[in-house]
């Protein structure tokens, strides 16, 4: 059976950038090798927008987060935390081993953590030095609104952090234009690519913090990428080979374009979510994004065992709940290198394993409602 992989990382890869894999290893201090990260990082910077150097690190996403926290905060220093999910609560454990003072601003799973409520927070601590948040929270679906956090930092004196890991490629994010201070993502995500790399880039306010902060780290002190940078080069080994392949798939997001491939992923999701919603199914995200569909797991029936069975019977492999939210949310990813017939096939096939098992619907409801929707986006 073909396997169809829908989980909210890692994400299907494109065959030219798997091609590219499977040739022979080089040297990573070559001048071909420094030419492709040349090119690899002016792409990142068309993709992040930013006119800012983009580092790339070998290590998954969290490498990158910690790289934000250990640079720019010394130990005692106050951060607020947007957390509205598990990836919030990420920042906050890499936040805890780094001794931070830490702020939360919490809401509940589905909810999402608003402007406000981050203004709220920065009057009452006008000593914090770093605002850490989520662009997507893929533990529940929730997009957050990035460009009104960068509204309600830039009246402050703290440093805005995003954890872009799922969304950055995926989601409208401007870096400079939002005011973004430092932004992470990772390579296993809408960035088309197995996972292995994380990429941070930091404002020219960032830098003075940087700069200002003690050394905290060995492996990813990004002073030293940046001195590195200069040179194309990188400080460590770097998974090189992995830097090859993130060319390919960046080539293919160029190809696109960035404001094409947002739309891309903004019409799928809504024609996803309208197909849901037509199988008389709810959707958990208050504030949905656009990188996947968080579905409620429907009352009476077994939320963990109807994933087994798509899987199983169908190929389709979605993503369950996280830790206390397992059994009750549906996770399916529609980032990347997946076009609206995969997520049509992915609805379809939940449409008959619901069917099968007893659950009243309509057959075909979803499909029909996601192709109307789709249809209407052009």
């Amino acid at each position: 059976m073909k396997p169809r992989l829908f989980t909210p990382g890692p994400t299907p890869v494109p065959e030219e950038t798997l091609l590219e894999l499977a040739k022979p290893v080089t040297y990573h201090r070559s001048s071909e090798a420094k030419a492709i990260l040349g090119e690899v990082t002016e792409d990142l910077k068309y993709v992040f927008q930013t006119a800012q150097p983009v580092f790339t690190l070998t290590c998954s996403g969290t490498g990158g987060m910690e790289a934000a926290v250990s640079n720019t905060l010394a130990a005692g220093e106050k951060a607020i935390l947007c957390t509205a999910g598990r990836w919030g609560e990420r920042w906050r454990g890499v936040l805890k081993a780094f001794a931070a003072n830490i702020v939360a601003v919490e809401v509940p799973y589905g909810q999402a953590v608003t402007p406000e409520m981050l203004e709220n927070a920065l009057k009452a601590n006008p000593d914090a030095k770093v605002v850490f948040s989520t662009l997507s929270e893929t533990s529940t679906g929730v997009g957050h609104d990035l460009e009104g956090y960068g509204k309600v930092v830039a009246k402050a004196d703290s440093l805005l952090a995003v954890d872009g890991i799922s969304g950055v490629g995926a989601m409208e994010c401007r870096m400079d234009a939002w005011g973004l201070d430092i932004v992470v993502t990772g390579s296993q995500k809408a960035l088309m690519m197995p996972p292995g790399l994380a990429f941070i880039s930091l404002s020219e306010k960032a830098w003075k913090k940087v700069d200002a902060t003690p050394v905290r780290s060995f492996y990813l002190d990004i002073r030293r990428y940046k001195k590195s940078l200069a040179e194309s080069d990188t400080p460590f080994t770097p998974g090189n080979t992995l830097i090859k392949a993130q060319r390919a798939s960046l080539k293919r997001i160029r190809a696109e374009g960035i404001e094409n491939l947002w739309a891309r992923h903004n019409r799928i999701a809504a024609a996803c979510r309208a197909g849901v919603q037509a199988m008389g199914l709810k959707l958990f995200a208050e504030r949905p994004n656009s990188a996947l569909t968080v579905i409620k797991v429907p009352e009476g029936v077994d939320g963990s065992g109807t994933l087994k069975t798509l899987e199983k019977k169908y190929g389709y492999k979605w993503a369950d709940g996280q830790d206390a939210m397992k059994g009750q949310i549906w996770r399916l990813s529609h980032m990347g290198y997946t076009d609206a017939f995969d997520v049509l096939g992915a609805l379809s096939a939940l449409e008959l394993v619901l069917s099968e098992a007893g659950f009243k619907l309509e057959v075909g409801a979803g499909v029909a409602a996601f192709q109307k929707t789709y249809a209407a986006g052009k």
